[in-house]
């Protein structure tokens, strides 16, 4: 496992649709072993693999509820429900924060390292922090959807 170069903006990286995976090979494990081990290292809750310069659809969240560390290889959204505004930031974005409105309730549909399928019903941050890094996948940033910009807190 590595620790990897956070790229921020204005990296046009983060601006890129990223890629399917067609096939879970041990690279792309390893990528997602990196990927943790940078957002853990960062004090982040999420990381999508353009964060870190990589075009894939690759994405790990914790948001420390218990649940542990997510491993998600093409994850989309499948549904939404409700809206709520929260605060926001970005590990490619340092030093900015924000309030964005979300859907209160998201199930996403994913696969797991070992290519089993997933669907994941979240609410409160997880389904936040869901919606966060599939944008980065899209090339959406939260900066995109940010209501009123607040001053960050170090």
């Amino acid at each position: 496992m590595a620790i990897r170069k956070i790229r921020t903006n204005p990296d046009p990286v983060l601006r890129e649709k990223a890629k399917t995976i067609n096939k879970i090979s041990a690279p792309i494990i390893r990528l997602l072993d990196d990927m943790a081990e940078t957002m853990y290292a960062a004090n982040g809750v999420g990381l999508a693999a353009p964060q870190i310069g990589i075009g894939k659809r690759l994405v790990v969240i914790d948001v420390q509820n218990g649940n542990g560390l997510l491993k998600l290889i093409n994850p989309v959204i499948t549904q939404k429900n409700g809206a709520e505004v929260a605060i926001e930031g970005c590990l490619s974005f340092p030093g900015i924060a924000g309030e964005v409105e979300r859907a209160e309730e998201v199930t996403v549909k994913a696969l797991d390292p070992e290519g089993k399928e997933l669907e994941i019903k979240a609410t409160g941050l997880l389904a936040r922090a869901l919606q966060h890094e599939i944008d980065h996948l899209d090339g959406v940033l939260f900066v995109d959807r940010v209501i009123r910009f607040l001053e960050k807190e170090e």
